[in-house]
């Protein structure tokens, strides 16, 4: 890849290229194939890279580059997929066109996080063409669906590639790398079916009101949960929102269907056990009322991440933060979860940092990335695996 080097220019513009082609992949919940192919054909001429794709579905493949082949294991996660662009009319530019426009450059996936994993791969490249002596092994967990649900890293955690991690970097944006994140807040989304019995709307007694029913379930998960009042100090309280609903077959009908979606992102004071167990007594108590017919499930939900600030891992990502960077991170908390969730269920007891680059952008139109962050977040990633596997090697 850097066939020229001493001359920054050129190497910063392979970089970048690498970058582009990953958002040209309209990744969106799905083909993460396309991105794992590319991906892995960068390392093809890297002997020491030991490549796995992870078949999830078809177009959907996890992938796993290890470079090293014995000592302390650092995690490096980034996902594949991407969310829906929306509108393109709202786009300045085609989301899957990157353009660059004076420091920045667009595209969907520039900020959360295509930069991110480009520039972890781009990392792990250097270290492997420029022949870095570092004490251990890296292993890059490149996943799908952590849009939807974290199932890529779900699966990669069930068939063994993150156990016994001596830690674990997550490459999700935090502020144009201002932020170093080691706590994070967990998320269940849930889905509630309300059953009722279709009439003419001219008797409405003689039938069920499926979406009355519903409003029923709304209103008490809404203030039971909302009676969860204690507060992490950083990442605040817990959120509780309905977010999708539908129902009813025509206007002149008392509907026999409905259902809505919720999103709950928790904090580390409230297991998920505690929302299950308050969401299914409010559908068991208005089961018990005549007329009412409700189910709940849940999708892919994720704990809270109560991480350590004092941690090693942190530490370390500090002191090399320094090294690049003119004022310490902020040391702070994710509000969104990630596929750490997933991974730090691995074998083993290891700890996690997040960060990347990327803008306040992310899942909107005309998201962005800082070329110059992006390009810093590749030396990071180089002097921070480095320097954290010699500490670790240290340990030993």
């Amino acid at each position: 890849m850097l066939q020229a080097k001493g001359d920054v220019n050129v190497e910063d513009s392979q970089k970048i290229a690498i970058l582009k082609k990953i958002i040209t992949f309209p990744s969106v919940n799905g083909n993460e194939t396309e991105v794992a192919d590319f991906i892995k054909n960068l390392f093809k001429k890297i002997p020491t890279a030991k490549c796995t794709k992870v078949n999830y579905s078809p177009n959907r493949d996890n992938l796993v580059v290890t470079l090293g082949d014995k000592g302390p294991l650092l995690g490096f996660s980034g996902h594949m997929d991407v969310v829906d662009p929306g509108k393109e009319a709202d786009w300045q530019t085609p989301p899957f066109q990157p353009v660059i426009k004076g420091s920045r450059l667009y595209g969907r996936g520039a900020s959360d996080m295509k930069s991110g994993l480009a520039a972890l791969v781009v990392a792990m490249l250097e270290l492997a063409e420029e022949d870095v002596s570092f004490a251990g092994r890296i292993r890059l967990l490149a996943s799908i669906g952590e849009e939807t649900g974290e199932y890529g890293a779900a699966q990669l955690v069930k068939k063994g590639y993150a156990d016994n991690l001596a830690g674990l970097l997550v490459a999700e944006p935090t502020d144009d790398m201002r932020e170093i994140v080691y706590t994070a807040r967990g998320v269940i989304d849930y889905r509630v079916v309300s059953n009722g019995k279709a009439a003419h709307s001219a008797a409405p007694q003689d039938g069920i009101n499926a979406i009355d029913n519903l409003f029923s379930f709304y209103k008490l998960a809404k203030q039971r949960l909302a009676e969860l009042t204690a507060a992490d100090p950083v990442l605040g309280k817990v959120t509780h929102s309905i977010t999708k609903i539908k129902g009813g077959e025509q206007v002149n009908s008392i509907p026999s269907y409905a259902e809505l979606m919720g999103n709950i992102r928790t904090i580390p004071q409230y297991p998920n056990h505690i929302f299950f167990q308050a969401l299914q007594k409010v559908v068991s108590e208005l089961n018990e009322r005549p007329g009412y017919d409700l189910s709940i499930s849940y999708s892919f939900p994720e704990e809270a991440i109560a991480g350590d600030p004092q941690s090693e891992i942190i530490q370390v990502a500090q002191r090399i933060y320094q090294k690049h960077w003119p004022h310490p991170a902020i040391i702070s908390g994710g509000l969104g979860a990630n596929d750490a969730s997933e991974l730090l269920q691995a074998q083993g007891n290891f700890n996690f940092l997040e960060i990347g680059p990327g803008s306040d952008t992310s899942h909107q139109s005309n998201e962005y990335v800082e070329i110059e962050t992006y390009l810093k977040a590749t030396a990071f990633y180089k002097d921070f695996a480095v320097a954290f596997l010699a500490q670790q090697q240290r340990s030993l």
